[in-house]
This record gives structure tokens, C-alpha cells and sequence, in this order.
């Protein structure tokens, strides 16, 4: 037997013999050509010992060989870095499992030595995410354990791998790993990895595995990544002069060393420019937009003596959803001047073409100069705008804002007992044993409550509201306190309790009223009617309660409130006329509450403003959106069908002229009377109106867009998902650091993040993400 080629490493496994220049395998030998080049041939002083193998730090035994601290288990041979499965043909930095035998730089098929039949463990990493199934006909198919996808995996005695579900693990393609947006590891060949700058990173021993680094081999886009950062500075209000800020910038050179953190100057010009692309896409909504927009006017001010007004726009969409979005955040030098604000909307209306689409304004201002308000702003508007209802619908107070003053009304008429009670909390809270002893008093007095006491914020009054209902419970115990504790003496007398009493009793109609508004899925302006009602008949059968206590409290509070009612009450009642579970009914019965005797002139003035605002409907449509066309021709083929009914061969021709003549001499109905007369619709607790008009558009053309209009009144300034209980007490106010920057930039920020919120999220996939071969860190 001739001395062993030294060419390059080749090994020999079990009973391998090597002569000349080949390879024995059993009883076949590889001859001239068929020499193993690459990483076959036998180096130095290999030595075959029994059926085992020693080559350097590597040991053949049996089937399987062991590199460095890594066993292959089987007649799996490991050859660097990738894995091939089957009979596939790859260069020679390739894995082979299978009975594949390296010739020159490739991988050719050859008989290997047989198998022991001993059964071995699958230790791929692979199977802690798969688990075998078995199937009829003595097939297996491997089932994915988190999505539950299966795949071929052996069929008889043939085995398909497991490189398919390495792909599906490690390429994303698991739609719930890929949800979890997380990096998988899955053991391979070692070797060495780059980092994000294409350079290799200094090798290090461990274990291989696979990497799922998409978004490392993402292209870079300097202009996409400056974006983003202009709109997390918009979102999150954050100032502009971040990226100035070293630590700012020492992340983001963590992240990506090639992203160039622009000056401030730049990236408010990028925030602009998101501000720019946005108002573009909002501008092309409102050019879809079926109906009238109604506006809310919120007044800021600055550390300095300029004022900023924010216009708000409410509407309903062809699909019958409501939306809200800020149009300007404009700069005025007095923003609480009448006519200063009159130009303000005027502008905005002419910049975003929305001069003949205006149809009522929501105002957050103080009681006292609503009237000047008013009056200025509906002469100014109604020479420029068609206002509907020759104005009086036009200037609408929000509803939030007159409950919050008539509760802050309220508990300033107590504000002493207030005082007492808030440092009575402050005392018991003070100490663990003066807690104790405050629970062993209640609990000696048998108070049933099990309310806790605590400390309210000055600024929301539901919580003083709270806090004043927990501490009426313990009026004994704080009573009691004083008498067995010298260092407390803050509890209030009885005339305070009842004070407090008959406070609770009125502040409980504003909580509830604001509670049930919140609630509403839907701020649609029918809401507030069924409020506002209840809270008006309330507070006038106050007026005249036996109490001293609570006849003053309410007629204080209704003084506001019947303010409120006078100026809001005919748009409440034509908005819940539009409900069609109560339409006209629940407005008769409600005024016959409230106004007694009078309550018939009230009601005729509900019916006849909602018929001319009806006529006036008629009179003057908007230009027709699609959606509109198509609604009004089938409502017209309808009424075609109708007019003119099919000829029919049952002989019943005179019959049908009958009817004919019948419908012609009876006056035609409009849609308002016919909606008006039909049955009331169920009250139910998941009744969507604005879906109920979407479903009875082609019914009511006309009227329907009537109700759209009217529900699309934003009666509180509240936005959706915000505290009602702190809306509308007093001007908003600008941050120094905000009132410090240009108009321009401050409106751009401002408006910005509001369009962002409605935006749709942007796509998280990186561009090419694929799974890379990972090498040894």
C-alpha cells in the first residue's frame, strides 16, 4: 500500500484505505483524477486507529466526525460554511449531508460506508421549532410550531432535510416570527461576518448559527432616514435643536455610522416639507368631500404678546365616517378680537377652498363675550358664506366648556369646606398610624363605605368631585377624629357637610352628562340633546328645592346653564331630530317637561326651522361627489319604476290607471314628511346612526344629506379619546420654547402631528431582507 497523498486532507473514515493516488472506500478505490482535492487529503501525522481517526483537533468515529467542539452526528460532513442537502452539486466551501464525496472543487455522489442502523437524536436547532408528524402510508410531515404550517419531511425511507424549514424560519417566512420582529438563531458553520460597512469584523470563536440581518443589508437612504426622524420629531414633541444634542447624535452613529445628523435649520426644513406632502393629502380628501365642513375655534397664547387661533374641521365622509382634522394654527396679534378671528376662518376657509362648504363654527370662549362673538362673526362670515338657516345655526358654544364652568362654579361656592377637607386627607395620609387610627374610627362607627380618600387635582374638577363624595361617607369619622386627636382640627362642621351634600347632588348631573358623552363611539351631535334636557329640567326644579342649601346652588348653576340652553338649544333639537329613534318625539316630549304649557311654542319653532332648513337643502345643492351621482340615479330609477309601473297581462290595465290617478291628485310628500311620519326605530344600545343613514341614503337623497351636515357639528371641542374634565376653562398656552419659533414652523409642527396620527403606518419590511450565512462572531 502506497505512501498517502498529502494534497490536500483528505480523511478516512472506518475501514478506508488509501493507496497511490486514491482513495479506497470499501471495496471501490477513486483513482488519478478522482483524487479528493480541496479538503481531502490526509495532513501530517493523521493517524488510523481502529476504526477512529485523529486528524489535528478533529476525530472521525465511526460515521461521525468531530471539529473543534462540534460533533456532526450521522454521515453528515461539514465543510465550512453553507449547508447542501441531497445530491446537490456545490463548490467546496460547502456543507454536504448526504452520500456525497468532494472531487476536485466539487461534490460528486459516491456509495459511502454502510450506516449503523442505531437511531440518533436530531440535535439540529431546527427542531425547537418543529415537531414531526406523522401521516398515513408510513410518511412524516414536520409541523411548525408556531404557525402551524407543515412540510414534507419523509416518505417512506427517504428523508426530504431541513433546509426548507431553515428557510422558513430563518427567511421570514413564518408569518408569526416575522410578527415578532426578533432575531432567530440557528446553528451553522463558523467562519467570519461583516458588519453594516461591508468590513470584516475580527473572528472569535462560537457557536454557528444563522442570523436573520434584513435590515442590515437594507440599502441605505439618507433622504428616507431624515424623514423619519422629522416625523418622530413632529409625533412626540420633541424640540428641534435635538440634533444638536451629543448623546442624540452619538446614538444615532451606533445605529448607522452613514446617516448624517443634519443642522437644525435643515430638519425644520424637513419638517416642513412632511407638513407639505401631508396638507396634499389631506387637500385631496376635502376635494372628495360629500358635504359641509363645520369649524371649532380654539384661542392660544404666548410668553410673549402674540396669540395663535387653531381651526378644527369636522365632517362626514361618503362612507358615512366622521373626521376630524386641524386645518391652520394661525398667528394673530389679538387673537381675542372679533374681527382679528373673522379673518383668521375667512383665510383658512380660502386656503383650503371651503369658502361655500362652511356651516357652523364651535367656539371655546368665555360666556361673557360669546354674544360679541357671535353677532361679529355671523355679520362678517354671512357676507362671504351662504350660512344655512340664515345663521341661526351657525355659532355653536361646546358643550364640554359650559359644563366645566358650571362645575368650577360650584365648587368655588365651597371653597372653604374644600380647604378643610383637602387638609384633613393631607393629615390622615400623613402617617401610617394616623391612617390606622382614621380606620379604626370608621370601623367602630360601622361606615359601610368603601370608598378610599384621596387628594384630587385642582385642575380636573371630576376629581374634587370624587374626592368630595369619599369624604361625605366619613363626615363621623372626622368628627370623631378631632375630638380624640389635639393635632387635628381641620374637620368640617355640619352646615359644611351639608354644603358639600348638596354640592355632590348637582356635580353628580356634569359627571354623569360628561361620562355618558365620552362614552359615545360616535361623536356625532344627536349625543347631546339627551344630556343637556335632562340637566336644564334638573337644575330648574332646583330653583325651587325646600333647602336653602341646594335651591341656592341651583339657581347659580342653572343661571349658567339656561344661558347655554337658550343659544344651543334649537341645533341640539334639529340634530336629535335626525335620530331616527326619536326624531320629533323625543323633542315634544322633553319640551312638555321643561317648558310646561309653553312647551307647544317651543316645539313649532324645532318644526318649522327644520323644514326650512330642509327647503333650503333643495334649493341649493353642493356640486355632486360620485358617490352622491350614483345615489341620486338610483334614487331616480326608482321613482321612475314607481311613477310608471310595468304593464301587466292579469288584465287589472284600469286598475293600475286607477291608482295612477290616485297618486296624481294627492300632493307628493317630501322626504322630510316621510321620515318625519314613519315608525321610530328600535332603541338598541349598538345602534350606529351614521350607518343607519348610510343605508337609507338612496332612500332619503336629500334629507340624507341634511343629516349629514347637522351630525357632522362638533358640539364639544373635546377630541376623542381626551379628559372631558379640564376642556374649555381657560386659553390654551404655548410652551416658551414653542412660542420662541417662527409662525410658519410652529403651525407646520402643530398640524403636522395631527394629519400623522390619521396617516397610514409605513411599511417595516426592509427592502431586500434575506437571510445571510452568518460566520463566527
Amino acid at each position: 500500500m502506497g505512501e498517502p497523498n498529502r494534497n490536500d486532507n483528505a480523511m478516512v473514515h472506518g475501514s478506508e484505505m488509501v493507496d497511490g493516488n486514491g482513495v479506497i472506500h470499501g471495496s471501490e478505490m477513486i483513482h488519478g483524477s478522482e483524487m479528493v482535492d480541496g479538503n481531502g487529503v490526509i495532513h501530517g501525522s493523521e493517524m488510523i486507529h481502529g476504526s477512529e481517526m485523529i486528524h489535528g483537533d478533529e476525530m472521525i468515529h465511526g460515521t461521525e466526525m468531530v471539529e473543534g467542539s462540534e460533533m456532526i452526528h450521522g454521515h453528515d460532513m461539514v465543510q465550512v460554511n453553507d449547508l447542501i442537502h441531497g445530491n446537490e452539486m456545490v463548490p467546496v466551501n460547502d456543507m454536504v449531508n448526504g452520500d456525497e464525496m468532494a472531487h476536485g472543487n466539487e461534490l460528486v455522489n459516491a456509495e459511502m460506508t454502510p450506516r449503523t442502523s442505531r437511531r440518533r437524536k436530531k440535535k439540529s436547532l431546527v427542531w425547537e421549532h418543529f415537531t414531526i408528524e406523522p401521516m398515513p402510508g408510513g410518511n412524516s410531515r414536520a409541523c411548525c410550531n408556531l404557525c402551524k404550517q407543515t412540510f414534507a419531511y419523509s416518505s417512506g425511507s427517504k428523508i426530504a432535510g431541513t433546509s426548507h424549514l431553515k428557510r422558513h424560519i430563518t427567511l421570514g417566512s413564518c408569518p408569526v416570527m416575522k410578527d415578532q420582529d426578533r432575531k432567530l438563531t440557528l446553528p451553522l458553520a463558523g467562519g467570519h461576518v461583516t458588519d453594516n460597512d461591508g468590513e470584516a469584523a475580527v473572528e472569535r470563536p462560537t457557536k454557528r448559527r444563522y442570523r436573520y440581518t434584513g435590515y442590515a443589508n437594507a440599502t441605505f437612504d439618507q433622504e428616507r432616514s431624515s424623514s423619519y426622524l422629522a416625523k418622530m420629531i413632529i409625533l412626540h414633541d420633541y424640540p428641534l435643536h435635538i440634533v444638536q444634542q451629543s448623546s442624540f447624535t452619538n446614538f444615532i452613529e451606533s445605529l448607522q455610522p452613514r446617516f448624517k445628523v443634519v443642522d437644525v435649520e435643515t430638519m425644520e426644513g424637513e419638517v416642513y416639507a412632511v407638513f407639505q406632502k401631508a396638507k396634499e393629502n389631506l387637500f385631496q380628501a376635502f376635494s372628495t368631500m360629500p358635504g359641509r365642513i363645520s369649524l371649532t375655534i380654539g384661542l392660544w397664547t404666548t410668553s410673549q404678546t402674540l396669540g395663535y387661533v387653531s381651526l378644527v374641521g369636522q365632517f362626514i365622509d361618503s362612507d358615512w365616517k366622521v373626521h376630524r382634522r386641524m386645518l391652520n394654527f394661525m398667528m394673530v396679534s389679538s387673537p381675542h378680537s372679533e374681527n382679528a378671528l373673522s379673518e383668521a376662518i375667512s383665510s383658512s376657509l380660502s386656503e383650503w377652498n371651503m369658502k361655500d362648504k362652511l356651516f357652523t363654527i364651535t367656539l371655546d370662549n368665555d360666556c361673557s363675550s360669546h354674544d360679541i362673538y357671535s353677532a361679529n362673526l355671523r355679520d362678517h362670515l354671512s357676507n362671504k358664506n351662504n350660512l344655512m338657516l340664515k345663521g341661526q345655526l351657525f355659532v355653536v358654544r361646546c358643550y364640554a366648556h359650559i359644563l366645566n364652568v358650571v362645575a368650577q362654579d360650584v365648587i368655588a361656592s365651597i371653597h372653604g369646606v374644600i380647604y378643610n377637607i383637602r387638609e384633613s386627607i393631607k393629615f390622615i395620609k400623613a402617617s401610617p398610624s394616623c391612617e390606622e387610627k382614621f380606620a379604626e374610627i370608621a370601623l367602630q362607627l360601622e361606615i359601610p363605605s368603601a370608598k378610599t380618600l384621596c387628594l384630587d387635582v385642582t385642575t380636573q374638577w371630576n376629581t374634587t368631585y370624587l374626592m368630595l363624595l369619599a369624604a361625605l361617607d366619613y363626615k363621623q369619622a372626622f368628627a370623631t377624629l378631632e375630638t380624640c386627636d389635639d393635632n387635628y382640627n381641620e374637620s368640617p362642621s355640619a352646615e359644611d357637610w351639608k354644603k358639600v351634600e348638596a354640592s355632590c347632588n348637582y356635580l353628580k348631573l356634569l359627571y354623569d352628562s360628561a361620562h355618558s358623552v365620552m362614552a359615545s363611539a360616535n361623536p356625532t351631535a344627536n349625543i347631546i340633546f339627551h344630556e343637556a334636557w335632562k340637566i336644564q329640567l334638573e337644575l330648574a326644579n332646583g330653583t325651587e328645592h325646600e333647602s336653602p342649601f341646594f335651591s341656592s346652588i341651583a339657581k347659580d348653576m342653572h343661571e349658567r346653564f339656561d344661558k347655554y340652553w337658550k343659544d344651543c338649544s334649537l341645533v341640539l333639537a334639529i340634530a336629535v331630530v335626525m335620530d331616527p329613534r326619536f326624531k320629533m318625539k323625543l323633542v315634544e316630549f322633553s319640551y312638555s317637561k321643561i317648558y310646561g304649557a309653553e312647551a307647544a311654542k317651543y316645539v313649532k319653532v324645532v318644526n318649522d326651522s327644520l323644514h326650512e332648513l330642509y327647503k333650503e337643502c333643495v334649493a341649493q345643492p353642493f356640486s355632486l361627489t360620485p358617490a352622491y351621482v350614483e345615489a341620486n340615479n338610483v334614487a331616480a330609477n326608482a321613482n321612475v319604476n314607481q311613477g310608471n309601473p310595468p304593464s301587466t297581462s292579469d288584465g287589472l290595465l284600469d286598475f293600475d290607471m286607477y291608482l295612477s290617478e290616485i297618486q296624481s291628485s294627492q300632493p307628493a310628500k317630501c322626504e322630510l314628511e316621510q321620515y318625519l311620519e314613519e315608525s321610530l326605530t328600535p332603541r338598541i344600545q349598538e345602534f350606529d346612526i351614521l350607518n343607519w343613514w348610510k343605508l337609507n341614503t338612496v332612500k332619503f337623497p336629500t334629507l340624507s344629506k341634511m343629516a349629514r351636515d347637522i351630525l357632522a357639528i362638533p358640539m364639544s371641542m373635546v377630541s376623542s379619546g381626551s379628559s372631558i374634565f379640564s376642556a374649555g376653562t381657560g386659553n390654551h398656552r404655548l410652551d416658551d420654547y414653542r412660542s420662541s419659533l417662527r409662525p410658519e414652523t410652529v403651525e407646520a409642527l402643530v398640524c403636522a402631528k395631527d394629519w400623522l396620527q390619521y396617516s397610514p403606518p409605513a411599511a417595516t419590511e426592509a427592502p431586500g431582507s434575506e437571510m445571510i450565512k452568518a460566520e463566527a462572531l
